[in-house]
């Protein structure tokens, strides 16, 4: 803390993805992400908040957990304050899941004066990396070929299934506007696509991005 006042803070979620991929999936790859930037720059790093703000579905998946998007924003200004109050001076929140009402309730956290910076990896530009959709959706090519090369024990292709939907549909999804449809098992894209050498040019383009923007930038004065 001395030498580097920074403190990242890996935002998870506890959400349906298909059933071929764990319900833990975010989490998943924005701790390995966390701790690879940790690793190379000395930076500390929080435990991981395993639960966020999950799209509404028509129909239940077991073991779907979800916060308000108030609530998730005031339990983190809570841990911002108590981390504040012992010398943080800035917080960087990672998430990898694009849906507005959770990335909200982390973009409008308050502190005292430590800086805040908040990183949808998915707001990286992944196009020309994937074959059969022109951006991240949700379960799809990109999740499932970050989870094969970060995590291959945890896929099974076998259960993959594809499922498209049109781009109002996944504009109105992405801002809470839409349920997850009741015929979707649960992730909407083309996972079938999916490799593990996909995965890594897809983490390997993430990883400079946020390295690039966030640690190498020159540091916020004081």
């Amino acid at each position: 803390m001395e030498r580097d006042p920074r403190l990242i803070i890996p935002v998870g979620t506890c959400e349906q993805h298909g059933p071929h991929l764990p319900l833990g999936s975010d989490s998943i790859i924005i701790e390995r992400l966390s701790s690879d930037l940790s690793a190379e720059f000395g930076v500390l790093v929080a435990p991981t908040v395993e639960y966020g703000v999950n799209v509404v579905t028509e129909r239940g998946f077991a073991g779907n957990a979800s916060l308000r998007k108030k609530t998730l924003h005031r339990m983190l200004n809570d841990l911002l304050d108590t981390w504040e109050s012992t010398g943080v001076r800035e917080f960087i929140l990672l998430t990898a899941h694009e849906h507005d009402p959770h990335l909200e309730a982390l973009s409008t956290l308050i502190t005292s004066g430590a800086r805040v910076r908040v990183a949808d990896i998915f707001g990286v530009d992944l196009s020309d990396l994937l074959e059969g959709q022109a951006e991240p959706m949700h379960g799809d090519e990109v999740d499932t070929s970050l989870l094969l090369y970060i995590a291959p024990e945890l896929v099974n292709m076998s259960l993959a299934e594809d499922y498209m939907m049109s781009r109002d549909e996944l504009r109105r999804y992405r801002r809470g506007w839409l349920r997850v449809p009741r015929q979707s098992p649960g992730s909407i894209g083309r996972p079938t696509l999916a490799t593990p050498e996909k995965g890594r040019a897809l983490y390997e383009r993430i990883y400079r991005r946020i390295r690039d923007r966030i640690f190498v930038a020159p540091p916020a004065e004081s």
